[in-house]
């Protein structure tokens, strides 16, 4: 990723901007929501080593006086998702990408509870992004 950062440095015009944009590196939960209500399922179980690695080389191109670090912010982020079919093919595509190990218990855990809850639910993965707002020096 060093390498990325090098070469957005060197297309960037003087004085230009790169964004940071990605899930920040915290387990996500999965709850039901049934009109207002949320009612929590579970916690994922995710593997960051990516994200650490995102992390530190971000921090070496500002060390290195490539980017200056201009803004910082964190905000929460929601998927909806209308089935468990849905959830399954979210999940088995972050899997296939190597960033979760199997959550089948977490598939089972969301089908028993909307079993248990009945009517229309929603499922609801809720995580926090992190936006950071590079200017190149």
């Amino acid at each position: 990723m060093v390498h990325a950062l090098h070469e957005a440095h060197r297309v960037l015009k003087p004085n230009g901007i790169l964004i940071d944009l990605r899930p920040a590196a915290l387990h996500r939960r999965v709850g039901l929501r049934q009109g207002e209500r949320l009612l929590p399922v579970g916690i994922m179980r995710e593997r960051f080593d990516d994200d650490r690695a995102a992390d530190r080389a971000v921090a070496d191109v500002i060390r290195e006086g490539f980017f200056m670090a201009d803004q910082r912010k964190q905000f929460p982020c929601s998927r909806l998702m209308d089935s468990l079919n849905e959830f399954q093919k979210w999940l088995d595509y972050s899997v296939k990408l190597g960033k979760l190990p199997s959550h089948d218990w977490l598939v089972r855990k969301v089908e028993r509870e909307r079993h248990t809850v009945g009517g229309k639910t929603r499922i609801v993965v809720s995580g926090p992004l992190m936006l950071q707002v590079l200017k190149k020096r």
